[in-house]
């Protein structure tokens, strides 16, 4: 197969955009549906062109980007930025939901996992008990 100078496979380009750590991490969420090239699923292989529009979902968030110019080399990020131009309405969508995930509440997380300690549910129970006292809910 032929390698064209004006494409880049999907995974190497996304690699090199610094959306994904590795390039199997980049080709894994190809494989998994989290990338769509220009509306439609892609596979790892398919390749990308400037001009075309990816939606990437990383994690909560959701990026919709237009192709500025390509690369298979992963540089710095400032150079990583360049390669690609987020919509507004994408930017914006994604500072709304970075507020909301401030906002919403902390989860009570167990630094080493497992069962908690008899001084871990000591702590969770005056915890409890003071806020349910704060509301009068006693």
């Amino acid at each position: 197969m032929t390698q064209r100078d004006d494409t880049v496979r999907i995974d190497k380009w996304l690699w090199a955009a610094r959306f994904f750590k590795t390039r199997s991490l980049a080709s894994q969420a190809v494989s998994g549906g989290k990338v769509e090239l220009n509306g439609d699923r892609a596979k790892p292989a398919k390749h990308v062109q400037v001009g075309d529009t990816l939606r990437v979902r990383n994690g909560p968030y959701e990026h919709v980007i237009v192709v500025r110019v390509l690369s298979e080399q992963r540089g710095p990020a400032s150079v990583a930025q360049t390669l690609y131009e987020e919509t507004p309405e994408s930017k914006a969508a994604r500072e709304k939901l970075s507020q909301q995930l401030r906002m919403a509440p902390a989860r009570f997380v167990y630094e080493e996992g497992g069962r908690p300690t008899k001084k871990d549910r000591r702590e969770l129970s005056r915890f409890i008990d003071r806020q349910r006292r704060s509301r009068g809910t006693d």
